[in-house]
């Protein structure tokens, strides 16, 4: 893990969303400036990211919607007035991604983690994206919670420590992907999840 910022990741995606997604789908961000650093693997990240935002694209496929993602600085504990006892005390950033599609009933709503649970037809995904999500979240010291509503969207939040660098310390803000002579076995089950990690090595 490294000492990284987290806008550089947020950026990165936008570029690739924007030429990816269908034109019935707007895309918005909301990137506070002084969003602070994170220990955290870049790769993993993006895959955070990009899994959250695949999803949401698949809940607005049918009628168009609007994709938002916002990055920025939280407290710990209570989040938008609400307690919240999985947090412990502390700071932390704040990556958020919301969509204004279907949404979920409750039901499906408490199974969205569960590996191999799955709500899209055959062939479209093996319900391991978001499992995939909140383990690296996990793995990362932080938390993720999602809010949704039956026709009113959903919003996943991304909570991981904040690690404010030091003077002499600068987060890391290099390509998410370094190049070398090693090859790397992209697996995923989502198809456009493999082919933008696989463009992000070639850039």
């Amino acid at each position: 893990k490294l000492l990284i910022s987290l806008k550089p990741v947020v950026k990165e995606s936008l570029g690739f969303l924007r030429a990816s997604l269908p034109t019935t789908i707007q895309l918005q961000h909301s990137i506070a400036p002084d969003a602070g650093a994170t220990l955290a693997d870049p790769t993993q990240m993006q895959q955070v990211l990009m899994n959250l935002c695949t999803n949401a694209a698949h809940a607005m496929e049918k009628h168009g919607g609007i994709l938002k993602i916002g990055l920025c600085n939280a407290a710990g504990t209570e989040v938008d007035g609400i307690p919240r006892p999985e947090l412990e005390h502390g700071n932390y950033v704040l990556l958020t991604v919301s969509d204004t599609g279907h949404g979920m009933a409750p039901k499906v709503q408490a199974r969205i983690f569960d590996p191999y649970f799955t709500t899209k037809e055959p062939g479209k995904g093996t319900g391991l994206g978001l499992s995939v999500v909140h383990g690296i979240v996990q793995s990362h010291g932080g938390a993720i919670q999602v809010s949704s509503k039956v026709g009113k969207g959903t919003t996943f939040k991304v909570f991981l420590p904040r690690a404010d660098p030091v003077a002499e310390l600068e987060p890391v803000c290099t390509q998410l992907l370094t190049k070398g002579a090693e090859k790397i076995l992209l697996v995923d089950d989502e198809v456009t999840m493999v082919q933008t990690v696989s463009d992000l090595q070639k850039a």
